[in-house]
This record gives structure tokens, sequence and C-alpha cells, in this order.
């Protein structure tokens, strides 16, 4: 692969001019007199704060739009376009993506799915004016288990009242409107709660209390308060849509969000990637070019491989949400399942080649402490990967009996992969609870494989088969093992279907999108990518061999050379001057494999030498 061999800002992918001008804007964070910078960013993260430089660049760039549909006066109208922009902000700072941006998306997201059009407007008004909304759902007696909320409202009769406590909340202290679930039935059952919409200013002070922030070892400038509210009267009309609708709002929500995190994650996994490879390009080891290292090539290839897995599931998880709405439930849970556990498991490995420079606060590598601390919210945030489980696993044995049944399966349409089609509108009441036995990327893995030849067509049927037998076991699949508190083997088949759609992603990724020129036709990289998902399947990745893992390294080197984005769109990034004028990467002729002896020597002695 060379230096133009992946998508270069595709039209139609990732709104390529707006978030172009957004980095531009951010500018060179590797500058350490950019106010937007990685040492200005360290700084307020030593301080527990956001940046204010940069919530007042954001504003500047009018970054609420995008979460505002067209139809209300933003500018969202592809859902690609704002994982895009919000991604542009996490890949250098997790904590200002959330703080001053993902937390307003995600409560607004309920106001789109169930409001009114007074609630719709009064949302969209506040956003473009630069305002704040946060989603008041956690309980800390309660955790991800929503039936369980206490907080509450009740009609007293002369009107609705607001009682309990929400906490650990982004933004709830500042917000000037919130979204706050809540019991209204005292029953138990699906229809037992309801979100309620309210602003700020209409609440009664002596009322509502604040909580004292909680702090946290990651995202540790991002406003993590709560409110008691104390019999607090709600102005008529609070109640978000249908009264006990609550949950099947949020649960309809979370299909937005949980695609959303993974996919911005992507970011600052992808800096840690270029924060790594700029140290190691700068480091000597054993009398040469620490990348002259046979071990630490393939241990960045294999990093980048996995980065891409995860890449490719998102940009097809971005795009079902306005192709195939009515599916997004399995694969939006199966994508922060998959997805959060693949990008931890890459920046652990980072840390490793990192050395002692991955918890150093000071120095030309800093950021990459912060960035391992704030990335590890993927797994837990918002919906913790056992709730995505838990709503995928009653969906398999249904999965198994109809799509994955047929004889001879529906693909998807082409627009699901190809990375430059025009997309539906994004309507989200197109959204459905479950995806009712309906899976068209894993039908589409089949075709796929069958445009492949050689090695890459041995890799792709070992998926094929692992999909049937997964069929198999998921119709085996007993009910008393759909529940909460099921067993290891039902979660072993989560994750199963987990690898079969990536791979499913990738090969449609690379076989739709080939007539554009925006990726090779020697499917060199994909066969990269599936040889690590087929050893994580099987337990362990397996380390790349020379022919897979020389190129990945030349097209991490070559992009890192002239200053591209490492994900599907390679867009140049504002660093480029930086990093094209860092050292360059060294002569790639060294394929002498340490011994084992030397490889062991140098686990042992990479911190002490760092």
């Amino acid at each position: 692969m060379t230096a133009d061999s992946f998508p270069r800002d595709t039209t139609g992918y990732g709104a390529s001019t707006r978030v172009d001008a957004l980095e531009q804007h951010l500018a060179d964070p590797f500058d350490d007199d950019n106010p937007l910078g990685f040492a200005a960013l360290l700084r307020a993260d030593e301080r527990g704060e956001l940046c204010a430089e940069g919530e007042r660049a954001l504003d500047a760039r009018r970054l609420n739009a995008d979460f505002v549909p067209t139809a209300l006066g933003g500018t969202l109208s592809r859902f690609d376009d704002l994982v895009a922009s919000l991604r542009a902000v996490y890949r250098r700072d997790p904590s200002l993506g959330l703080g001053y941006g993902m937390s307003s998306f995600i409560a607004a997201v309920n106001v789109w799915l169930a409001g009114n059009e007074r609630q719709r407007r009064a949302v969209a008004d506040l956003l473009l004016s630069g305002g704040r909304i946060a989603a008041a759902y956690h309980e800390l007696a309660h955790g991800n288990d929503m039936a369980g909320a206490e907080c509450a409202v009740r009609d007293t009769g002369d009107g609705l009242v607001l009682r309990g406590r929400k906490e650990v909340v982004t933004n709830i202290r500042r917000a000037e409107a919130l979204v706050v679930f809540a019991r209204t039935d005292e029953r138990r059952g699906s229809r037992s709660h309801s979100q309620v919409l309210v602003e700020r200013r209409d609440l009664d002070p002596s009322r509502v209390h604040d909580l004292p922030r909680f702090t946290s070892s990651g995202m540790r400038g991002v406003p993590l308060h709560g409110l008691a509210f104390d019999g607090c009267p709600l102005p008529p009309g609070s109640i978000l849509g249908r009264t006990g609708n609550g949950l099947e709002t949020a649960l309809r929500s979370f299909q937005i969000t949980r695609t959303l995190l993974p996919a911005v994650m992507c970011g600052p996994v992808e800096t840690g990637l270029r924060v790594t490879l700029r140290h190691l390009l700068g480091r000597g080891l054993y009398g040469r070019a620490a990348t002259d290292l046979p071990y630490l090539r393939t241990a960045l290839a294999g990093a980048y491989a996995d980065l891409l897995a995860v890449e490719c599931l998102s940009a097809v998880t971005v795009r079902a949400v306005q192709v195939l709405p009515a599916e997004v439930s399995v694969f939006a849970s199966l994508f922060k399942h998959f997805g959060s556990g693949l990008l931890l498991d890459v920046m652990h490995t980072l840390s490793e080649l990192m050395g002692a420079h991955f918890y150093l606060r000071t120095g030309p590598s800093a950021i990459f402490q912060k960035l391992l601390r704030d990335v590890r919210v993927v797994g837990f945030g918002h919906a913790a990967r056992g709730a995505c489980e838990s709503n995928v696993l009653p969906q398999l044995p249904v999965l198994a009996r109809r799509s994955w049944a047929e004889p001879d399966p529906r693909p998807a349409p082409e627009e699901l992969f190809r990375l430059d089609a025009p997309l539906p509108p994004l309507v989200f009441d197109r959204l459905r609870l479950t995806a009712s036995g309906s899976d068209h990327l894993g039908g589409s893995l089949a075709a796929s494989v069958s445009a492949l030849s050689g090695a890459a067509a041995d890799l792709g049927d070992l998926f094929v088969d692992e999909h049937a037998a997964l069929a198999r076991d998921c119709r085996a699949l007993p009910s008393v093992e759909l529940g909460v508190g099921t067993g290891p083997r039902s979660s072993e088949l989560v994750t199963r279907t987990g690898h079969v759609l990536a791979a499913a992603a990738c090969l449609g990724i690379w076989r739709h999108n080939q007539h554009s020129g925006a990726l090779p036709g020697d499917p060199v990289w994909v066969q990269a990518v599936l040889t690590r998902l087929y050893g994580r399947l099987r337990g362990r990745p397996a380390a790349l061999p020379d022919a897979l893992a020389q190129p990945l390294f030349d097209e991490l080197t070559a992009r890192f050379a002239a200053g591209r984005a490492f994900d599907l769109t390679a867009r140049v990034l504002p660093d480029a001057a930086t990093t094209a004028a860092s050292r360059p990467p060294h002569p790639t002729s060294h394929h002498v494999r340490p011994t084992a002896h030397h490889a062991a020597h140098h686990e042992s002695t990479s911190q002490e030498e760092n």
C-alpha cells in the first residue's frame, strides 16, 4: 500500500469541508503555543476543568448546530457528518467533546424522537443560541437499571411535582434545560416511567438543590454533578411524549448514542497511535531506531489493523441509522460491545509500546496518559457493555431462525458500505426497539467473500463458516439463558456475533469502495484486519506475518509523515507541518526477527530504557 491507498475526503463521508474548517480552527495540537493544543488541554485537565479556550472555539464554530436537525434550523441531516465533527474534537480532548457537546446531543435525541413541535422548537432554539441541555438518567443506587429509577413525578391535584435525585450527570449544574427520566407509575413494567423536559429557569430554586461534584480519574474536566428535587413543581406540558413512554424513548435514543460513543472514541485512540508512533520514531533501542525492530513494527501494524476493524464497523453502523434504521437495535449494541472492547485493547497495547512514557504527565508524550484515562469511559459510559449484551442476546435466536437461516441471504444495499453514496433522510422515528430477526449486514458476508481470492478468500471462508456455526448455536440457545445474569456461554455468543459482523463490515467497505478509487483493489489491508479478528475470535489476536505487517506499517508511517488521519478519510490534519518535519521513518529493510531471548529482554527492559 502507498500513501494514497485509502479514501481521501470521500464526498459525502464525514462532512469534509465543515470538519476540515473545524480542524484548522482548532489548529496544531502539538504546538505548545496553541491555546487549544495538548499543552493547554493538559493544564486544564490538571486543574480538573474543561479548556475554556476550547469551549469558546467550539462556540465560534457553532458546533451546537450540528446537533439540531435542518428542519429546525440546524445542520444535522447526516449522522456521519455529526460523528466526524465530534470526532475532530475527541481526537484532541474527549473531555471537551463530552463536556461541550455530546452531553447535549444525548439529551436532545430524546426530544427529536418524542417531543411535540413546541418542545422541539424550544430545544432547537436553546442549542442554536449556544445553550446546553443535560440528560438526567442516572441514579447511583440503580446504575443501568433504568426500570428501578426512583426519581418520580407525582400529580398533586394542583399540578405535577418532581421528587428524588439524579447523580453523576454531565453538565446538570450548568445546563439551561434538562431531560429527566422519572417514575410516573408505581406499578412495575415498561410503562412505569416517563421523561420530563424542563428549563432550569422554570424550576423553583428553593426546591432544587445542587449536589457536590463527583470527581473521576478520567474525563477530569467534565463537570459531573447531581440535583435533588424536593417536591419541585413542574410547568404544564413538561412530559416529553406520552406518559409512560419514557423507557421506550430512552431505548430508541440509545441506538443513536451507543453508536456515537465508540465512533467518536476512535479519535483519541487514533491520537494515541500517532503519539506512540511519534515517540518510537524518535527512539533508539539496541543501537538502531526503535521502529527498525520487527517486534515493534508488527505490534504497531496489529494495533492499526485493530483500529481499522473498529473504523469499518463504525462507518457501517453509523450509515445504518439512515439506511437500515429498523436493524440498528442490534447493530448499535453490538458495535458498542465489540468496538469499545477493541479500542480499550488497542490503547493497552500502545501503553506497553510507550513503556514508562505512557504515564508521564509532562513532556512531548504527556497527552497519552490523559487519553488513556479518558478512553476508558467507552466501556461503561452512558450504557455499559453488559447492558448492550442484554439487549442483543434475546434477539440472537430470532436472527438465527430468520435472516441467518435464509438459504440465499439478502445482502445490504450498497449505500450501507459505499462511503460516497447519498443517504436517505435522517428520520429518528424509523428506529425500532428490535430488529425483528432482520440482518442485512450478516447477509452480505458471503457475497463479499466471493469477491476475494487466495489467502484473503480463505480467511473470509472462515468467517462464513463461523456465521453458520453461530446460527446453529443461537437456534439451540434455551430461553433461560436469554435474561439478565446469563452465563458465559451466552455472553460468548454476543462476542462471536460482534466479530462476525465486524468482518462483514470490513469486507463490505473493501468491496463497495473500489470503483471510486477510494480503497485499493489489493485486499492486503482487509486480510490483515481479518487475520487479527479471527485470532481474537479464537481467544488470542495473532501477530501479523511480515507480508501483512509491513504494508500496514508503511501505510501508517506514510500517513504520519504526510500529516494525514489514520481513519477511512485520511484527511490532512492541522498538525501536518509538525509531523512532516519530525524525524522521518528509518529504512524498512531490516527484517531480522529478534530471538526469543532478545524479545524477552526487550519486554523486561523497555520501561527502564524509556
